[in-house]
């Protein structure tokens, strides 16, 4: 994730000074939070957030029991963590469930923000949780909306209401009406955007809130945009009382500072972030994983979850099985990296590692190399797979013709992967743990 590299290493900087002291003074102190206050500004953190911000962290980081503490970098460290926790949270803030389906979720929020896409991402999110929604096509203006939620929805494997460019209220209403009907227990309505705020888009909103008890109102803003997200954010809550906020486009290149700042000036929590263009790309929100992201020290929980989803137990005890064997073949080689590819690439996993962004540069990780391994393997005939030392020179012409690579990548690749079997074997027998390819 793209999102808060630059601050990161900045605020890394800014501690690195501070740990090489040993003891500190409050001057000291208070230089590196000025520091800090500066590199909240260069994020675009809203000014006013980032100054009350540097004041309740110096308030407590010049405090006798820091200062006279045997590491009081390392308590500093901590007060910022905590403080940040504290800004974007402080914890998980869940989708409101009535105990009387169907839950209704009104999405809105400005025409290029990625919205409908998104409300394909939460309806496969809530299917995995046992959830059965409906998805409902209220935006009639932009051309083609329809149809393109109706696209997202087959992706989703979700059905999708819709009555042509009927007034939205009526179609949400008769939606609720029909999942009452055919046991949806989720209605998620996809509602209009603008290229900027109009009394006409609000209007209509909140006629569709007053045809239907709608639970939660979720604004979609794109974290690209900056503190316009934050003033979009501002507005939008102040004519419908938005619920929760979803900031998508956080594998771009932005400085996170809408991330920072939403919670602060609006008081309503960020319930989900889009950090890529798949389906599966959103995620929930937690202030404290992504306060542990900024400050350098991983996201070791997102990344146990995202294995988890990866591979199932079985195929967990499998490759264990085949480990202590030394049964494991390029099939199941391929099988990581497709593991690794639903996980979000190499370096989406990097990035939740304690320390990654001080130890690993852009581009150390090159998933194009990962792309062409794969299409190498999956070149191979079922036979090559199980024994690669079958792979002459014809063979590996045909394979390097097939997979648009070259005879100096496939004897690269037989290589790493005599060099894996021989890790595997030397592993201590019940120690065995799936190891990823990169």
């Amino acid at each position: 994730m793209a999102l808060f590299a630059s601050l990161s290493e900045r605020l890394n900087h800014i501690f690195s000074k501070l740990t090489k002291r040993g003891k500190l003074t409050e001057l000291e102190i208070r230089t590196a939070m000025r520091e800090v206050r500066i590199a909240l500004l260069e994020a675009d953190v809203n000014i006013k957030v980032a100054k009350q911000f540097i004041a309740d962290v110096s308030e407590k980081a010049v405090g006798q029991e820091v200062l006279q503490s045997l590491n009081p970098a390392q308590q500093v460290i901590k007060i910022v963590n905590d403080e940040l926790i504290a800004l974007m949270g402080p914890g998980n803030a869940k989708l409101e469930v009535v105990p009387k389906p169907p839950t209704v979720i009104m999405m809105c929020g400005l025409q290029g923000a990625g919205k409908t896409t998104l409300c394909g991402k939460l309806a496969l999110l809530l299917k995995k949780q046992g959830k059965k929604p409906l998805l409902v096509a209220c935006d009639i203006y932009r051309p083609a909306a329809i149809e393109q939620l109706k696209v997202v929805g087959q992706r989703a494997d979700t059905e999708v209401f819709e009555k042509g460019t009927q007034t939205p209220a009526k179609t949400s209403r008769q939606a609720v009406e029909y999942a009452l009907r055919m046991g949806y227990d989720t209605v998620i309505i996809d509602t209009a955007g603008r290229l900027h705020i109009d009394d006409a888009l609000m209007k209509e909103l909140e006629e569709i809130e007053k045809a239907v008890s709608v639970t939660e109102i979720l604004l979609t803003v794109d974290a690209m945009t900056g503190q316009d997200a934050v003033t979009v954010a501002e507005t939008f809550n102040a004519r419908l009382g938005v619920t929760g906020v979803i900031l998508t486009k956080l594998d771009g290149d932005t400085r996170g500072g809408a991330c920072l700042s939403i919670k602060a000036v609006t008081g309503k929590p960020i319930k989900f972030i889009g950090v890529g263009e798949k389906l599966t790309d959103l995620e929930p929100f937690y202030p404290d994983r992504m306060a542990s992201r900024i400050l350098g020290m991983g996201d070791v929980l997102s990344l146990i979850e995202k294995a988890q989803e990866a591979v199932t137990e079985q195929q967990a005890k499998d490759l264990e099985r085949k480990m202590r064997e030394n049964s494991f073949t390029l099939t199941d080689y391929l099988d990581q990296f497709e593991a690794l590819k639903k996980m979000g690439g190499a370096s989406a996993l990097m990035s939740m590692l304690p320390g990654s962004k001080l130890k690993i540069k852009e581009g150390d990780l090159d998933e194009k190399r990962i792309e062409r391994t794969r299409a190498i393997i999956l070149s191979m005939t079922p036979k090559e797979r199980d024994n690669p030392q079958i792979i002459n020179s014809s063979r590996k012409r045909r394979i390097a013709l097939g997979s648009g690579t070259t005879v100096q990548e496939i004897n690269q690749l037989l290589k790493q992967f005599d060099q894996t079997k021989l890790l595997m074997k030397q592993m201590k027998s019940g120690k065995g743990r799936m190891r990823l390819p990169f």
